[in-house]
């Protein structure tokens, strides 16, 4: 069978890769979707990225993913009065919004004294000074004590791990680019700092209030988001999740996020919803032509586990070898999924519909591997069908066939998917299979043996009730 990784690639466009050459490279290296990091650039910057990622996809005949990834309240001093101010264990500060830096008041992007209680942690310059809350000092002011020498600069990121921002996560900006990702070709909105079900509720209606029908994914880096109740509450609310591996260290502690990444990774499995790992999975590559021994177990990790995706971030966006290390990742995830086989598991059902669909998702699997099938084929509408296929792990390449072509860009982050358009019609699937088969997409193997999934009535969501095997000579 044809190299076919199961394991997708999300790659963050940023200056390193702003240009329609890059991003050609980038999908032909093994990219399957593409993250657009709101906390940066301009909209213009962002039509001109898609456009050429649709031209890029449509040149490699293969359908690619787009993430709109909002910044949500990432909280952040002002621009400081030095390069670099010297903090000492013991010495009090004011956080005040709006202000001005004048010696011992410093400048925040956020009102804090809405939100923060007395005695609650408030983490300075991406966690590395912590301090506690001494004092809410005014209506936008409050005081706290730096319990760790360090130093302070413009502009770094203010974590609080402790504080509850009841449900107020959109900020103006994410509101406005929420409107403004509705009219483009979006496929996936990421939501920062989500701290429960209701916050991707929210969103979800905003997205519909403007005409858009991209999926939600919950960006799990919150301690209450962690919570064991909390966490599959957000899963079976989200289309799916990244664990955002950077915050989430900082507001839990790094010694949590290990196990956190994989009890979420199991959730979505259990819901049939798409999982991504994110941060620093091949961070040395900003500078280096070559990944860490640690940063390959890493992602061979995230692979064993059965996450649906694996995510670049400053590596891709910043970095000075992006292509170098999205072949690396393509050749870790090949040789792992290739010497380190996934069990099939069963997706937990929500409701009656999601139990039969799961149930012949799970049995569509087992009779491939009884067969020794080399495809299976997903007739699907909106995806369920395909999604909850990929949720069992199946060690074959899933051939989706939707007549939406959003839809097919959607599957193209989902595990071992390879999605196509086709219109509705009967046997639509293995019609599709043999086009493939004999345009030599699957190798030189003379005959393919093929279990196709689909329903008696073509283009009914839901309608997924039937199990076929054949093979195609």
């Amino acid at each position: 069978m044809f190299p076919f990784k199961r394991t997708k690639i999300l790659a963050t466009v940023g200056p390193s890769v702003d240009s329609y050459e890059h991003i050609e490279q980038l999908v032909n290296s093994g990219v399957n979707g593409f993250r657009l990091n709101f906390s940066h650039g301009t909209n213009d910057e962002r039509i001109r990225q898609i456009k050429w990622i649709r031209q890029a996809s449509h040149k490699a005949n293969r359908h690619v993913a787009i993430l709109q990834d909002l910044q949500g309240p990432k909280i952040r001093f002002g621009d400081l009065s030095v390069d670099r101010l010297d903090v000492k264990a013991g010495e009090m500060y004011q956080l005040a919004y709006d202000a001005d830096h004048d010696g011992s008041t410093l400048p925040v992007q956020y009102n804090l004294a809405e939100k923060v209680k007395t005695g609650e942690t408030v983490y300075l310059f991406d966690g590395k000074i912590r301090t506690t809350v001494t004092d809410v000092v005014d209506d936008t002011t409050i005081q706290v004590r730096i319990e760790n020498d360090g130093f302070l600069m413009s502009r770094k990121a203010i974590n609080l791990p402790d504080t509850d921002f009841g449900g107020d996560i959109l900020t103006e900006k994410d509101l406005a680019d929420i409107e403004f990702g509705a009219t483009l070709d979006i496929d996936f909105v990421a939501l920062s700092f989500v701290q429960s079900e209701q916050d991707i509720n929210d969103l979800r209606q905003l997205l519909l209030g403007h005409g858009s029908n991209a999926h939600v994914i919950a960006k799990i880096e919150t301690k209450a988001a962690i919570q064991p109740e909390t966490m599959e509450h957000i899963v079976a609310v989200s289309d799916g999740v990244m664990v955002a591996r950077g915050d989430l260290a900082v507001e839990v502690g790094a010694h949590m996020v290990p196990i956190a990444q994989k009890e979420i990774i199991e959730l979505c499995r259990a819901h049939g919803k798409l999982s991504i790992v994110a941060t620093q999975m091949m961070a040395s590559m900003v500078d280096a032509p070559s990944p860490t021994r640690a940063e390959v177990s890493d992602v061979a990790t995230a692979v064993m586990q059965g996450a649906d995706t694996v995510m670049l971030s400053d590596e891709t966006a910043t970095g000075s070898f992006p292509i170098e290390t999205v072949q690396a990742m393509r050749s870790v995830i090949l040789y792992t999924q290739d010497h380190a086989m996934m069990r099939a598991t069963r997706p937990e059902p929500d409701n009656d519909r999601t139990s039969r669909r799961n149930a012949i998702a799970y049995a569509s699997v087992t009779i491939a591997d009884e067969l020794d099938a080399d495809i299976i084929i997903a007739e699907t509408k909106e995806g369920g069908t395909a999604a909850n296929i990929a949720a069992c792990r199946p060690h074959q390449p899933i051939i989706s066939v939707t007549s939406l072509t959003h839809v097919a860009q959607q599957l193209a982050l989902s595990y071992a998917n390879r999605s196509f358009v086709r219109d509705d019609g009967d046997d639509v699937g293995l019609a599709l299979a043999r086009e493939l088969h004999a345009d030599g997409f699957f190798g030189e193997q003379t005959s393919l043996s093929v279990v196709t999934v689909h329903g008696l009535n073509p283009g009914v969501s839901g309608g997924t009730d039937t199990i076929r095997a054949c093979v195609i000579e």
